[in-house]
């Protein structure tokens, strides 16, 4: 039995996805990303000599700062410190998912050596045992469980060859970020896992041609 979603999508559906970098100057690196009426916007600043000691990130903010840290390439510029500033401009649900999505895509724009792409995706469950992908903030207050997923990404297939890393990093076939809120049977959180993984894909092909995208604009400009 599937939930009757109040904007009409289906189950697998994701709410509509857009992303645009170098929207602020003043960053080494940024991006805007929106699913649907959640927007985030996230700037990069670094590398920069020096690190940092005794910050207390709240849960949310560790949960991304591990995520980024997973993907990065920390060899390539050690002893340097890079800042990811994460601002939420709208949360109307799946809100760690988009800033982890914002987050490297501003990371892309600032040319930081990525390992891979941490491409996010939530998954709810509702009582009835169905699975929706991409729930709404009254989705997710309703759900009887919620699991935000990422997963890793080649970078070679969305970011363009002069932005990739040369060192050649093996892909993990499994998962990156997994938090779940709420409980879930081990049946129901590899079904999430199933249909993340599945959804991960999509979002990937439109970073893949957003990125190219804003590639051949600036190549435009450029002439």
């Amino acid at each position: 039995m599937e939930v009757d979603r109040l904007d009409g999508r289906n189950p697998n559906q994701l709410r509509p996805l857009a992303c645009s970098r170098n929207v602020l100057h003043r960053a080494h690196g940024s991006a805007r990303w929106s699913q649907g009426d959640t927007i985030v916007l996230a700037a990069v600043y670094g590398p920069k000599a020096g690190t940092r000691k005794g910050e207390n990130p709240e849960k949310c903010e560790m949960i991304l700062k591990r995520t980024l840290q997973s993907i990065c390439l920390l060899s390539i510029h050690p002893n340097t410190t890079t800042s990811v500033i994460v601002q939420v401009v709208g949360d109307d649900g799946a809100l760690l998912p988009c800033a982890i999505n914002a987050s490297c895509a501003a990371l892309v724009d600032a040319g930081i050596p990525l390992k891979h792409l941490a491409v996010a995706i939530s998954c709810a469950l509702a009582e009835n045992g169905s699975v929706i992908l991409d729930p709404t903030l009254v989705e997710e207050q309703k759900m009887l469980a919620i699991a935000h997923l990422a997963f890793p990404n080649p970078p070679l297939s969305v970011i363009p060859k002069s932005s990739a890393s040369d060192e050649v990093q093996p892909i993990e076939h499994g998962i990156i970020t997994s938090v779940t809120h709420g409980a879930m049977s081990v049946r129901d959180y590899f079904n999430c896992l199933e249909r993340g993984r599945a959804a991960s894909a999509k979002v990937s092909e439109f970073l893949r041609r957003s990125f190219q995208l804003q590639v051949s604009e600036d190549s435009s400009k450029a002439i």
